[in-house]
C-alpha cells in the first residue's frame, strides 16, 4: 500500500474512531481529536478537569475503541513506585523473579496523578521517555504501543503534589476539558440515568497504530513550517532575542526544544487527519495551545492580572 493509500485510510479510521467514541462520549471533541493526535505520534497526554467531566471514560472507552491492552492505576498518596512497575520477589526455588505491575500494557491511565509523592510520580518518567522500566538493576521492555493518559483535577488542591517540570514536559499535549454546553448535558443525563449501555465497537489494533505512527512519521515538512516553530517556541523564553513584551513581561521561564518537536509532530498529524499530506503553518497554530500550555510558567505578575498561560499564546500566535 503506497503512502497516500495509507493517509487515506487513516483519516477513513479516524473518522470510524470518533464515530464509536460518540456513542458513549458527548462532546469533549478536542480533547478526543488532542488523545488521538498524542496516540498517532507516539507520546502521552494530561487531561485536566474538574471531577464529573468523564476524562477517565473518555480514555476507556479510545482504549476499547483501538483494542489495546488497558491499565488503569489510581495514584492515591500510599503509591510506592512498585506498585506500578512491579517488584522482585523470591519464587519456590529461592530465586528472584520479576511481577510486572500496571505499567505493563498499551494505554495506561494513571488517574489523579498528582495525589502521589514525587518518588512515585519520577516512576513513571523512565517508562514515559524510554519506553521500559528498570527493577533491580534489569530493565524491561515495555509493550508497543505505549501511551500513558494521565488525569489530573485542577481544584482540591489539598492532598496533591505539583507534578515537576520534567514530567509535565514528558506530556505531549495539557488537554483541558471544560463543562458540557446545556444540550450535551441533556444527552448525557438521558444517556446515562437508563438500562441502556452504549459497548463501542474496535477499530484499530496495534500493528495497524504502529503503521501510522510510522505514516506520521514520514509527512514532509516545509523548511517555512519549521521556523514558524521553533521561532514560535524561542518567543516563549524571557530576557532572549526573540521574546516579546509580554513574554519578558508576565512568564518566569518558556519551553525547552521539546515543545519544537512536539509542535511539528502535531502538525503533521493534525495536517494528514485533515486530508494533507504535508503541514503547514495553520496546523501548527492549531495544536500550538496544547503543546505549550504546561511549558510555560507564569510569574506573580500574571497571576495578580488574572492572565492564562492561554492568553499569552494566543498573543504570541
Amino acid at each position: 500500500m503506497s503512502d497516500i493509500q495509507t493517509a487515506e485510510k487513516f483519516t477513513q479510521k479516524y473518522n470510524e474512531i470518533k464515530r464509536e467514541i460518540a456513542t458513549v462520549i458527548v462532546g469533549q471533541h478536542e480533547a478526543v481529536d488532542g488523545v488521538l493526535i498524542s496516540l498517532f505520534c507516539n507520546s502521552h497526554s494530561l487531561l485536566v478537569g474538574v471531577p464529573g467531566l468523564a476524562k477517565t471514560l473518555l480514555i476507556k472507552t479510545i482504549s476499547e475503541v483501538l483494542d489495546l491492552k488497558f491499565n488503569r492505576i489510581q495514584f492515591t498518596p500510599d503509591l510506592m513506585p512498585g506498585d506500578i512497575t512491579g517488584n522482585e520477589i523470591l519464587d519456590e526455588s529461592r530465586n528472584f523473579k520479576f511481577v510486572k505491575g500496571p505499567l505493563f500494557a498499551n494505554i495506561v491511565l494513571a488517574d489523579e496523578i498528582n495525589r502521589t509523592p514525587p518518588k512515585t510520580q519520577a516512576a513513571l518518567l523512565e517508562a514515559m521517555q524510554e519506553r521500559n522500566v528498570t527493577v533491580g538493576g534489569k530493565a524491561y521492555p515495555l509493550d508497543s504501543p505505549f501511551f500513558v493518559l494521565a488525569t489530573q483535577n485542577p481544584i482540591e488542591q489539598e492532598g496533591t503534589y505539583p507534578l515537576p517540570e520534567a514530567q509535565l514536559d514528558r506530556f505531549m499535549f495539557n488537554l483541558v476539558l471544560g463543562y458540557p454546553t446545556f444540550e450535551e448535558e441533556l444527552s448525557i443525563v438521558r444517556n446515562t440515568t437508563g438500562n441502556i449501555k452504549n459497548h463501542p465497537k474496535k477499530i484499530l489494533n496495534a500493528d495497524e497504530i504502529l503503521a501510522f505512527q510510522d505514516l506520521v512519521r514520514k509527512a514532509p515538512v516545509a523548511d517555512n513550517v519549521l521556523s514558524y516553530a521553533v521561532e514560535l517556541v524561542s518567543k516563549t523564553r524571557p530576557n532572549t532575542p526573540k521574546a516579546t513584551a509580554k513574554v519578558n513581561e508576565f512568564i518566569s521561564y518558556g519551553a525547552g526544544p521539546r515543545a519544537g518537536q512536539f509542535l511539528i509532530l502535531g502538525a503533521k498529524c493534525h495536517a494528514l487527519l485533515n486530508g494533507k499530506l504535508s503541514p503547514d503553518i495553520e496546523n501548527v497554530k492549531a495544536i500550538a495551545c496544547d503543546v505549550l500550555r504546561h511549558r510555560l510558567v507564569k510569574n506573580y505578575k500574571a497571576e495578580a492580572e488574572g492572565l492564562s498561560v492561554d492568553d499569552i499564546v494566543k498573543g504570541l500566535l
